[in-house]
């Protein structure tokens, strides 16, 4: 165990200043806690799916059925082999080094297999590492137990992957494996948001709904129950990574969300497509696509300032190089402990005028909100759903305790 001063970049590549974090575990043969287990998580691909869905099929007529219904079943199976190629060799390696190794997938992955790993290794894209990152929790591991996630892009052609390792480690397998042995890396930590639901919905204790194409259903484990000033709280059991999404299940419906940012005494009404509220993690990616600016944005405002103003100099002015500028700048580090919140499509018209003092995007180290909806969920990474109807109330947050710990090898 040691304390140590980090700096890393995030997920576009930008430096950050150095982070002084707790307590982490060292890997390596001088290590009081040298890597001993690896639980290696794998993507469930589409043809493993496909037979799972179709358990009594022979596997001649699941590909005539696939085929039939119009599907590319060689892209299926050649990006299935691609997969696995890569986590076959990311086994091998691990077991070379002496290192114990168990896989699991999404719907294998338990508590017992957890609380056993050193090391957590998702194989696969970033929604697999989400689904490690979301079982890496204190909910889920025993006595505060804080094992490091760190991931392998299985498909780095296809896939963007920027919570995984750089994707030269997808074909240098052994040279990721070799460092992380050696502790030829940084350490990083990625603050997640904690959702504790407050009065009926805290006792209510409503299952999880998995939104993931699989549909398996993800269990519980270790909630915890407080008293509040007004009742009871619960607190969920897995954390954010990217984001908090909650509004209407129904796209087309208006969510009707009453909020509170931080220590403020006024709760405003709000009518919209539903509210993001996004780690620094997060700000690359959900954040960013309902924020950004495109070139054809950027050069219409342009041309409306130039027509008023009649000034030449804006002639000069790129518009593709502003809109780049202004969406980098929606992006902030991984390790910072506040939140980023999203009114999405806010209705502003003559009848529901803009809310005094809230605008529709800004910063915030706590979060209050309660539902007016007739259908909705708060939704945990994309992934993971709970009921949030009318008088459901949550509190948002961010505790250094709660943060993610991985590593970083951009060199």
């Amino acid at each position: 165990m040691f304390h140590l001063k980090l700096l890393f970049r995030n997920a576009t590549g930008f430096k950050h200043a150095p982070l002084l974090v707790g307590t982490v575990r060292q890997f390596g043969s001088h290590s009081k806690e040298k890597l001993q287990r690896v639980l290696i998580v794998s993507k469930l691909t589409r043809l493993e799916f496909e037979k799972i869905r179709e358990q009594q099929l022979s596997d001649e007529c699941l590909e005539r059925k696939i085929r039939d219904r119009g599907t590319d079943y060689d892209a299926l199976m050649y990006y299935h082999h691609l997969h696995k190629d890569v986590e076959e060799k990311v086994v091998r390696s691990f077991k070379e080094q002496g290192i114990e190794v168990q896989v699991v997938n999404r719907i294998t992955i338990g508590k017992d297999a957890l609380q056993w790993a050193d090391l957590i290794v998702p194989i696969g894209g970033d929604g697999t590492f989400l689904l490690a990152a979301g079982r890496a929790s204190p909910f889920f591991l025993a006595n505060g137990k804080r094992t490091p996630v760190v991931g392998f892009n299985s498909d780095p052609r296809r896939s963007e992957g920027r919570l995984m390792l750089p994707k030269q480690f997808s074909t240098q397998v052994d040279e990721a494996v070799r460092r992380i042995i050696t502790n030829e890396f940084r350490w990083m930590h990625r603050s997640r948001i904690r959702t504790t639901l407050i009065g009926a919905a805290a006792t209510a204790r409503p299952s999880p709904m998995d939104l993931h194409e699989y549909h398996s259903q993800p269990i519980e484990h270790k909630e915890v129950m407080s008293p509040v000033r007004n009742g009871q709280s619960r607190i969920l059991p897995y954390l954010a990574l990217n984001e908090v999404f909650i509004g209407e299940m129904l796209s087309a419906r208006v969510s009707h969300l009453h909020l509170r940012i931080d220590s403020s005494e006024t709760v405003t009404k709000t009518k919209s497509s539903g509210l993001c509220v996004s780690t620094g993690t997060g700000s690359t990616s959900w954040l960013t696509s309902m924020n950004r600016l495109s070139t054809n944005n950027v050069q219409d405002l342009l041309d409306i300032v130039r027509k008023r103003t009649g000034a030449g100099v804006l002639d000069t002015i790129d518009a593709s190089s502003v809109s780049e500028e202004y969406n980098d700048n929606l992006v902030f580090p991984p390790h910072d402990p506040r939140l980023c919140y999203s009114i999405r499509e806010q209705i502003c018209v003559g009848v529901w005028p803009n809310p005094k003092g809230l605008e529709s995007r800004g910063f915030a180290k706590q979060i209050y909100v309660k539902s007016r909806c007739i259908d909705a969920s708060l939704v945990i990474d994309g992934s993971i759903a709970y009921n949030f109807n009318d008088g459901a109330r949550a509190l948002l947050e961010v505790y250094p305790e709660d943060s993610l710990l991985t590593i970083d090898m951009d060199d």
